[in-house]
């Protein structure tokens, strides 16, 4: 029951739930003792209704977002407790006592000091709000950009303020119960005297040398430093939030490129999730401001995703366009027929390119090259199983399965995750397999965003794999060395707390100005990040026991190391089950749309060398039996060929053949453009740069 409150009021625990359930139940409180009237119970209930507010707001709790909705705001909540306070004062018979008209008088000056206050926040954060933001460019030295102000001034700005009446409420409630306005004046003459104080203290941050230069000398700074570093290879990314992992999988790739790199984002949520990466990057929200930029030098540009915002750079006939995506899936949104657009697309293997050719959407085979997947060098092998739970359950072995199943989509397809209708059954057969294996259950980010099917259903699986796991802590097959996990969990801390030094989450990290400003990275602290997150997977696994079963959500640990400590993987039709064909390990793939294994088959490649489970997963144990016995792995050959045909052969590697494609396209850029400049010569029209910089000069038009 409390689990469906939860989900109900979108609340992320039982305490957030128990906050909003007592600030709603607080203010009826507050007017029930106003009236009564009771000093004591109004104080009670008001403290309980700060606590809660308090508490809700330090969360981000939705719930508290959405009050502001339905008229009940964060002021309007402060608004009605002092509102009841001149009530209670009034049914005390306190009307015509001077603290009554000072607490009327208190209020509405405590308004009156909202307005500038919120209007000196609002102009500060603009004010210091750059037109392009940036990490690993050199800004420092071109421009003066002043440091943000404290933290403690801005952060949750409105609720501090609103949070000074907390004096002037004391004091009038200790007047009203002792009968003397000396407390209440008190309290009122402190409750102004900081709020007077929190808006002096913000007025040198909107003028002068407190704020960052204006958009024209920032914009002129970015160019003059793309002038001096002349990136060559772009990566392009729009998006939403939640889609920041798209552009993350290929900045180490970015990292390695032959040629000088740039990654170009348009969302400014999307540098704050940006994982962290030694390449340039500019973040460039306004399309005019992009499209004004000097990429002169820029001969190839890469796209990890199909969205609007794309044209802004595609307009560019200087450089040359490829669509890269973000996954090799037999999914649709593989084979988009707005990807012929650009002048290339990239695919993995010989399977990315088929999949063009029979979906007929205006993609020429010419236009396709195959550079494999740079991103799946990480992925490791079979490794052999670990040893049984004390050395000896049935055949000494505890083989682990990963279930990673993909999100709902858009369309409400079936088929499109095992979740709803076989999500259940895969868990609960794995956890009663016998010989026992471990099950890993780790669900898309995007889980339940579009269904609430799917979200139940990872609630009802998350709560197996749990159970699972606390029922199996408790069996005397499976001990684990409890010196060794403690020792495992202290590293842990430690590690955890040493990349917090590192990424600076336990201090005051600034803004967006004074990030830009001091964002180039440190290639120490980048290498000693590096190092520490890998001895943090390590240390995360040997924490939990190679037989504990576990939920992984998060960006910690990452699908690739989960991959590496699996001995097989369950999962649906997604790029997930192409990359794990790297691996070349067992995996089974769930036709929850009922397809039939030979037309599931047919119609999705990356299932060919895969255990076909129906909505039962009555054929799990074909998967088991593979995992257990390698060498009765009827499978094994056919994974071998598939992984060369979706993914491209092992040599060269990826990241050699995807320097190569890079190379290729960017001499093709160099020659179109040599050849648009002799053309223009000879007919005396403006060349090709000029007539670049002539479009880019345009405003973007809306036919």
């Amino acid at each position: 029951m409390i689990s469906t409150a939860i989900r109900v009021a979108r609340v992320g625990s039982a305490a957030e739930l128990a906050a909003a359930a007592l600030m709603m139940l607080g203010f009826p409180a507050l007017m029930l003792a106003a009236l009564v009237p009771s000093v004591p119970a109004f104080a009670a209930a008001a403290a309980v209704t700060y606590a809660a507010d308090h508490y809700l707001h330090r969360k981000g709790s939705y719930l508290v977002n959405r009050l502001s909705k339905v008229r009940a705001g964060l002021s309007i909540r402060f608004l009605i407790r002092e509102l009841l306070l001149i009530l209670l004062l009034a049914r005390l018979s306190l009307a015509d006592n001077l603290i009554y008209y000072g607490a009327v008088a208190c209020f509405i000056a405590f308004y009156g000091l909202q307005a500038p206050h919120g209007a000196l926040v609002t102009l500060i954060r603009n004010r210091r709000r750059m037109p392009v933001a940036t990490r690993n460019v050199d800004l420092k030295s071109r421009i003066r950009i002043p440091d943000a102000p404290p933290r403690f001034l801005l952060n949750r700005s409105a609720e501090k303020m609103l949070h000074l009446d907390l004096a002037a409420v004391a004091g009038i409630l200790v007047a009203a119960e002792m009968k003397t306005s000396v407390p209440g004046f008190i309290g009122i003459g402190i409750t102004i005297f900081l709020g007077c104080l929190y808006v002096l203290a913000l007025m040198p941050y909107v003028r002068g040398g407190k704020i960052p230069p204006n958009a024209e000398k920032v914009l002129a700074a970015v160019d003059d430093w793309l002038r001096e570093y002349k990136p060559e290879t772009v990566l392009y990314f729009s998006g939403s939030k939640d889609s920041a992992y798209q552009v993350n999988m290929w900045l180490e790739t970015m990292e390695q490129l032959d040629s000088r790199p740039l990654v170009i984002l348009r969302e400014r949520v999307i540098l704050a999730n940006l994982a962290p990466t030694t390449a340039p990057v500019v973040c460039v929200p306004g399309g005019v401001h992009l499209m004004n930029m000097d990429l002169s030098t820029v001969r190839v540009a890469l796209y990890a995703a199909n969205v609007g915002k794309n044209i802004h750079l595609l307009r560019v006939p200087t450089m040359k366009h490829v669509f890269i995506g973000h996954g090799d899936s037999d999914k649709l949104a593989s084979v988009n027929p707005f990807s012929k657009v650009y002048d290339e697309v990239w695919t993995a293997g010989r399977a990315g390119r088929d999949r063009y050719a029979i979906a007929d959407v205006g993609v020429r085979d010419d236009d396709i090259v195959e550079v494999g997947r740079p991103q799946l060098a990480p992925i490791q092998g079979r490794q052999g199983l670990p040893e049984g739970p004390g050395g000896g359950a049935d055949d000494g072995r505890c083989p682990t399965v990963l279930y990673a199943p993909t999100w709902e989509g858009w369309d409400g397809n079936p088929g499109n995750t095992s979740l709803v209708l076989a999500g259940e059954n895969i868990v609960k057969k794995l956890i009663k397999a016998d010989p026992p294996v471990r099950v890993l259950y780790k669900p898309h980010p995007f889980t339940g965003t579009v269904s609430k099917e799917a979200g139940a259903a990872h609630q009802r699986i998350t709560a197996l794999v749990e159970k699972a796991a606390a029922e199996r802590a408790a069996d005397p097959r499976f001990t684990a060395d409890a010196a060794a996990q403690a020792q495992a969990k202290a590293e842990l801390a430690r590690i955890e707390t040493r990349l917090a030094e590192l990424s600076g989450t336990a201090g005051d990290r600034g803004d967006e100005a004074e990030a830009t400003r001091d964002g180039v990275v440190d290639l120490k602290k980048h290498e000693e990040v590096a190092r520490l997150r890998t001895e943090w997977n390590d240390a995360y696994w040997r924490s939990c026991g190679s037989f504990e079963h576990r939920v992984v959500t998060g960006a910690e640990p990452r699908l690739y190391d989960c991959f590496n400590v699996s001995d097989a993987m369950v999962s649906d039709i997604s790029s997930v089950v192409s990359d794990f064909i790297a691996s070349g390990k067992p995996y089974a793939v769930t036709d929850s749309a009922e397809l039939g294994v030979e037309e599931f088959k047919r119609q999705n490649t990356a299932v060919r060398a895969a255990t076909i489970l129906s909505n039962s997963a009555a054929e799990l144990g074909e998967l088991l039996a593979a995992v257990r016995d390698p060498a009765a792995d009827p499978l094994a050959e056919d994974r071998k060929e598939l992984k060369e045909y979706l993914l491209g052969p092992d040599e060269p590697t990826s990241i050699e053949q995807f320097n190569t494609a890079v190379a290729n396209l960017a001499l093709k850029a160099e020659t179109r453009n040599l050849g648009q400049e002799s053309r223009a010569a000879a007919a005396g029209t403006p060349g090709a740069d000029e007539l670049s910089d002539a479009l880019s000069a345009q405003p973007p038009t809306t036919a």
